[in-house]
């Protein structure tokens, strides 16, 4: 909407506090900058008459008798206060817009020093850009357009007063619309190049921009740490950066393509490191470990010991990094997940009523106080909670990793989210969750673990050592399609062989890291100790040939 109308006053807002940054527009309603509140609302007296020629005329005639003046508040030189034609008083700054061939301006924007609050004298509508009147009908190399008055003139004292610089009319709100309206003018230079406030605004209105000069368009990048507009950067002494940044406008690429510098510059940031290492060296040489934002799927048949496998991962995870870990496992009690991870710390299956440490014992709470006395190791009772929406579990995950600062979150397993029916169609019920855990690891920068089940193979069964592969992943393609890795869990649970039926063997199925997919290794469980060991099993001579 406020393309469609024109500034008539900048106040204070009544919802988030700012002194001036509530514009009022000539249709009547208004946009709040800081807080992005609008309002609806109808021209008001104040409003229409704000623009009646008798004011107009005795701001003309002081225009007409002014002597150049500094701002000493903007540290704006009196030399380029006046060529933009600006009067300074003591109570306001009465910044002149001009129509083509006009030797008088069309409009003011006129701003108390006392309150800085603005309004307009006049008709913008008709009027070009501010300090458009300088330079004719343009015609060189470059021209630079920043977003207010005070930037166009600090600009052009940081830059010299032989390079051209305008601001918009209606601030980085209007910026569309502005640039069109003179653009004949402005597409009579090489280059167009914007230095518009380095922050969220300030990069919208670029894209309004581009809509029109994509083409010829080049933009400064101001370093909000140095100041985010060309007035702060005066304020400071900072001319040489500022030129700098000048000199080095890069050509404007549309989002989502980068130009050679934006390039370099993401080449040589700081990335983000390893979150962490699996417990299996053979694993480890294939995908060099887990990284922030990766959506790493681990499936296998039902039965099989996916929950044992993660056990172990979460367990080296602990020990060997500061990592807080948060785990939803949906499929068992709490009590179990819990002692699932004390056996490991004790390497005894502390839930056996066989166990060697009996529940309560000291053995058993220093064991707890171990795995959980840290809070480093969380887990969230997710067991009556089958069934349980595709929502109400991101918001879970959500929360582990925002509130609770994990880094490392699993999820056993999402199978359970789309069984029963209860969310329809289960293709769709799948591509929902993966899309949706997709993008929240992107968004929170975990590394998540999630679990699924596979789809029953022709001929020989998982529990029964069959290959797995992504095409026996449930439902969609989806879970293949968004995952960063898939790493597939084998055994054959039904052999006479005891070592062979307490085998499993590791393959990776996609790897977007490294690429590396095939077989990855073999864990053997103990009995005695309920633990996971990498195995080199012993291939028969036979078997081989």
């Amino acid at each position: 909407m406020q393309d469609e109308s024109n500034l008539v006053s900048k106040g204070p807002c009544s919802e988030c506090g700012s002194s001036d940054a509530n514009c009022t527009y000539d249709d009547g309603h208004t946009f709040c900058f800081s807080c992005r509140t609008h309002k609806q609302g109808t021209p008001t007296e104040t409003s229409m008459n704000t623009n009646q020629g008798d004011e107009l005329q005795r701001i003309v005639c002081l225009w007409q008798k002014a002597t150049p003046k500094a701002m000493p508040e903007r540290t704006l030189p009196s030399a380029a206060v006046g060529k933009y034609g600006v009067v300074v008083t003591e109570t306001h700054h009465y910044y002149p817009y001009f129509a083509p061939e006009r030797a008088e301006p069309v409009a003011f924007k006129v701003r108390s020093i006392k309150d800085k609050t603005f309004r307009v004298a006049g008709s913008l509508k008709e009027a070009g850009l501010f300090g458009e009147h300088r330079y004719g009908s343009g015609g060189q190399n470059r021209i630079v357009i920043t977003e207010g008055e005070c930037d166009a003139i600090a600009a052009a004292a940081l830059l010299g007063q032989d390079t051209p610089v305008v601001s918009l009319k209606g601030g980085a709100a209007a910026a569309g619309r502005d640039i069109k309206a003179s653009y004949n003018f402005l597409d009579s230079f090489k280059e167009i190049v914007i230095c518009f406030d380095a922050d969220d605004a300030g990069k919208d209105a670029i894209e309004k921009a581009a809509e029109v000069f994509a083409g010829k368009l080049k933009v400064m990048k101001l370093n909000p740490k140095l100041g985010k507009d060309a007035n702060d950067y005066l304020k400071s002494g900072l001319q040489s950066e500022f030129v700098e940044a000048y000199r080095t406008a890069g050509s404007y690429t549309p989002k989502g393509v980068l130009s050679k510098e934006d390039l370099w510059e993401k080449l040589n940031a700081d990335r983000p490191a390893q979150l962490g290492l699996y417990p299996w060296d053979k694993l480890n040489a294939m995908t060099y470990g887990f990284r922030p934002t990766e959506l790493v799927t681990v499936t296998a048949g039902s039965g099989l010991g996916k929950s044992s496998v993660m056990r172990e991962l979460v367990m080296f995870v602990k020990n060997s990094t500061d990592n807080k870990i948060g785990c939803l496992f949906m499929e068992e009690a709490v009590e179990r997940t819990a002692e699932g991870f004390m056996g490991v710390d004790l390497s005894t299956p502390v839930h056996l009523p066989t166990s060697a440490v009996a529940r309560g014992s000291e053995e058993y709470k220093a064991s707890f106080n171990r795995v959980f006395g840290n809070d480093q190791l969380m887990i969230m009772d997710a067991s009556f909670d089958t069934g349980a929406s595709v929502d109400a579990v991101v918001a879970r995950v959500r929360f582990m990793a925002k509130a609770l600062d994990c880094k490392v979150v699993i999820l056993d397993h999402i199978s359970i989210l789309v069984s029963g029916g209860q969310h329809g169609d289960e293709r769709k019920a799948l591509d929902e969750i993966m899309t949706k855990l997709r993008t929240l690891t992107q968004d929170t920068g975990i590394v998540l673990f999630a679990i699924s089940h596979l789809k029953r193979p022709e001929g020989k069964g998982h529990e029964e050592g069959a290959v797995t592969s992504v095409s026996q992943l449930r439902g969609s393609a989806s879970i293949a399609q968004l995952s960063d890795f898939v790493i597939g869990l084998e055994r054959n649970g039904q052999s006479e062989d005891p070592t062979e039926r307490n085998t499993t063997y590791i393959r990776v199925l996609k790897n977007r890291f490294s690429g590396a997919t095939g077989p990855a290794g073999a864990l053997l469980y103990d009995e005695a100790t309920g633990r996971l060991h990498e195995y080199e099993p012993i291939i028969d001579a036979e078997e081989a040939l």
